[in-house]
């Protein structure tokens, strides 16, 4: 059984950032989960989208070392996008109806195998590839 969970960046950034209250305290039980089970996965997009993130827009920035030594902890994570993924993003894009970036994500996390995909951006219960979208703060007031 695959039980491949693809991380998007806001479940990554909420990880990552010890001013998020209750999403730091989930993202990162889940993020130890994944790592315990073997089980994360998540893209170079991810990875970008990450590290400009946490070193400019959230109140306590990491430094550019730290936010790279994290980068490099997840390398074995990692699914690199191609023009074949880009396509197919395309195609995920005009059928369901979301925006070019969240598609990517949904090709890449198809193309790793996830059975499920973390993240608030997008539905909640919504299955697309295949891949089951999954809001872990779903339950915060």
């Amino acid at each position: 059984m695959n039980d491949k969970t693809f991380v998007d960046t806001n479940v990554l950034i909420y990880a990552h950032d010890i001013d998020a209250g209750p999403k730091h305290e989930i993202a990162k039980s889940v993020i130890r989960e994944l790592w315990s089970n073997r089980a994360g996965l998540l893209s170079t997009q991810v990875l970008q989208e990450f590290y400009v993130n946490v070193t400019r827009k959230i109140a306590s920035p990491l430094s550019k070392v730290s936010a790279r030594t994290v980068i490099n902890s997840y390398a074995s994570w990692c699914i690199e996008s191609t023009l074949v993924d880009i396509s197919t993003a395309f195609r995920i894009e005009d059928e369901s109806q979301i925006g070019f970036w969240d598609a990517l994500i949904i090709a890449s996390a198809a193309k790793g195998g996830a059975m499920r995909l973390l993240s608030e951006d997008l539905n909640s219960g919504q299955t697309i590839m295949g891949v089951l979208i999954d809001n872990p703060f779903a339950a915060i007031p």
